[in-house]
């Protein structure tokens, strides 16, 4: 049995994974799981994974979940170039280091903008004008820490080279943009940045990978974003609630 990953491109991890693995050309069956769809609560799915959460490798009779973990297991098993996961133990472990910053700070934070314009209106539910601030409030402050802690006057956030850090902290910010936040105005090292990760990228497979992200807000105004599915209401409605 060949490499299967279980993903959804509406999904951050999920885009840093499917990306890392054509860039890399490493072969993989991909297993489409949507989770406005009410896909993640399948019986069938909960054979994959019990958390209900993708991204989810499947390699043979081994199955892992979380991106972080997803991403360095491939770069280590198909031994991807050095700099997305260096073998130099200070250069690996700064990828580690912004890692760790981006499961607490940035993770759960970009994501918010998606929920309270797009998803939130189609299940009715209502998210106070504060909590929408407040999060407002804190991609600021992560993004002026990316800037100053990571990013610095390198290229990349770890370094002079692309590393699996750029790779997770891009799909994590391209989420708001998508919906209209232009987070890079008024930080030109910011935007610089997000320049050469799409140049690495490449046009083809940004297209390919952010078409579905980027239509989103159209489709929610022009009424074709499918109404989440009815096994999924209250795992949506215990997300937005859980906003800080």
């Amino acid at each position: 049995m060949g490499l299967e990953l279980y993903l959804d491109l509406l999904s951050q991890p999920c885009r840093a994974v499917y990306i890392f693995a054509k860039k890399n050309g490493i072969p993989f069956k991909l297993c489409t799981t949507e989770v406005f769809k009410g896909q993640l609560q399948s019986k069938e799915f909960f054979q994959i994974n019990m958390l209900r959460k993708i991204p989810v490798l499947k390699d043979g009779d081994f199955i892992l979940t979380e991106s972080s973990a997803i991403l360095i297991y491939l770069s280590s098993k198909y031994q991807t170039a050095d700099h997305w996961y260096p073998a130099d133990l200070q250069a690996r472990a700064r990828v580690h280091e912004y890692l760790g910053w981006h499961a607490d700070c940035i993770r759960g934070t970009f994501g918010v903008p998606l929920w309270t314009q797009v998803i939130a209106p189609l299940t009715g539910a209502h998210v106070p004008e504060e909590k929408v601030e407040r999060n407002k409030t804190a991609m600021d402050r992560a993004l002026q820490q990316l800037e100053d802690k990571f990013l610095g006057d390198q290229a990349f956030l770890t370094g002079q080279q692309m590393s699996l850090a750029d790779l997770m902290a891009f799909e994590e910010l391209m989420q708001p943009v998508a919906v209209g936040y232009d987070l890079f105005e008024g930080r030109p090292k910011l935007a610089a940045w997000r320049e050469r990760v799409e140049a690495f990228l490449g046009s083809d497979l940004f297209q390919e990978t952010h078409g579905p992200i980027l239509n989103i807000l159209e489709q929610a105004v022009n009424k074709k974003f499918p109404k989440p599915s009815p096994e999924v209401y209250p795992y949506i409605l215990l997300r937005i609630s859980r906003i800080p």
